[in-house]
């Protein structure tokens, strides 16, 4: 579907869609019953995953699985959870919830976990990345939708009011002028190139689809130590996530109306710099976008990009809506929650969906894909497997 103004005008106005995003959706009478999936040998709970209900007044959270018996013991007290489990098996089976939330970051056992969620018949949501390669989302996808059950993914950043107002911004206002391109890079810490690519950069690709739909194509470049990248540098990422390679990569989407998208991750001696996050830029100026549970945006109002010449300044960005994060534990994943239930309800899509979880790994495997085979490649990919466990 393109994505113009009349596009983003047909859809709830962002300032409703923020509004419904944040205000809980109350099941009349009725309490949902909530587990949580942890595993604090294997990756934990992610971002206070086990506290993903903590404000929903209508959720019981009846149990908590970790084999771990410290860290299930820790994370039980945290939450309040009134059971505790070392297998998230018999949790499913006795406690047969309606809502599960997947914690661990690991990617490996993802799938596992999700199919027997859905075996159990629960609705719920789970950190990212989604899982390790294409073949595995497709799956994860599949099963959620033939039951017809409700599955959000952890790309808090999409959800806030911040980022919806940004996107009323730059489709209703027309703020930067006509879309060009959207630069995103990673967070570049010790993970910088091929791992950064896949646990930071999922957010970046996300809120690229956000703004401006389904990439056509990529092409990518890689390098390890400053030479051509060979499949002999292709190593485990340092977290079970799959394969990864390449200390320094640079990638490039080609979107609809001639729309840039470019990705970047390199090592450097420095470290983070705290550039992790996307710069939209358009024929009038820019908006640049901070990530974090709180959105940091400024806005520039000029179409040089750099301000030479003109009375023009960095600001925040106009009629942005108050967004105040609190307490950032419990509130990291409310809107996401609130949403998942509102969802539910509805029997509609979540607005950060399983199916957005596949888009964004299919963002990051194309990197590989384009590289291995030298060559731009189309999106979708045609092959579902790993490209770097095929070429090495």
């Amino acid at each position: 579907m393109s994505m113009n103004r009349r596009t983003f005008l047909s859809t709830a106005s962002t300032a409703a869609l923020a509004a419904s995003l944040a205000a809980p959706a109350r099941a009349q009478d009725k309490k949902y019953k909530a587990c949580i999936i942890g595993d604090s040998d294997q990756g934990g709970y992610g971002h206070d995953m086990h506290l993903a209900f903590a404000l929903r007044d209508d959720v019981a959270l009846v149990g908590l699985a970790d084999p771990n018996e410290e860290g299930r013991a820790k994370r039980a007290a945290e939450c309040g959870a009134e059971r505790s489990y070392a297998s998230y098996q018999e949790m499913l089976e006795k406690e047969k919830p309606d809502l599960v939330a997947i914690g661990p970051r690991w990617t490996i056992n993802h799938k596992d976990y999700l199919t027997a969620c859905v075996a159990a018949g629960a609705h719920g949501f789970m950190e990212k990345p989604l899982c390790t390669d294409l073949a595995e989302a497709d799956a994860m996808v599949a099963m959620v939708k033939e039951k017809n059950l409700k599955w959000s993914i952890a790309f808090n950043f999409r959800v806030t009011p911040t980022i919806a107002h940004v996107k009323a911004m730059i489709w209703e206002k027309e703020l930067v002028g006509s879309l060009l391109e959207i630069r995103g890079r990673g967070k570049e810490d010790a993970r910088a190139g091929g791992e950064d690519l896949i646990v930071l950069g999922t957010h970046i690709f996300d809120m690229m689809r956000y703004f401006a739909n389904d990439p056509l194509w990529c092409a990518a470049d890689i390098t390890q130590n400053g030479k051509p990248a060979t499949p002999a540098d292709v190593r485990e990422a340092t977290e079970p996530l799959g394969p990864v390679l390449g200390n320094r990569i640079h990638a490039m989407y080609g979107f609809e109306k001639g729309v840039a998208g470019h990705f970047s991750s390199m090592r450097t001696k420095d470290g983070d710099g705290g550039r992790w996050g996307i710069q939209v830029l358009g024929s009038k100026g820019v908006i640049s976008i901070g990530t974090g549970v709180e959105p940091n945006v400024w806005w520039l109002n000029d179409s040089t990009w750099n301000g030479a010449g003109r009375d023009s300044k960095w600001e925040r960005l106009p009629e942005a809506p108050a967004y105040k994060v609190v307490d950032q534990a419990k509130e990291r994943h409310q809107i996401l929650v609130n949403d998942l239930l509102a969802a539910i309800e509805a029997d509609r899509e979540p607005v950060a969906s399983l199916n957005d979880g596949l888009k964004s790994q299919e963002m990051v495997q194309a990197v590989y894909e384009a590289y291995t085979q030298g060559r731009r490649v189309a999106l979708p990919l045609e092959q579902r497997d790993h490209p770097l466990k095929r070429w090495a």
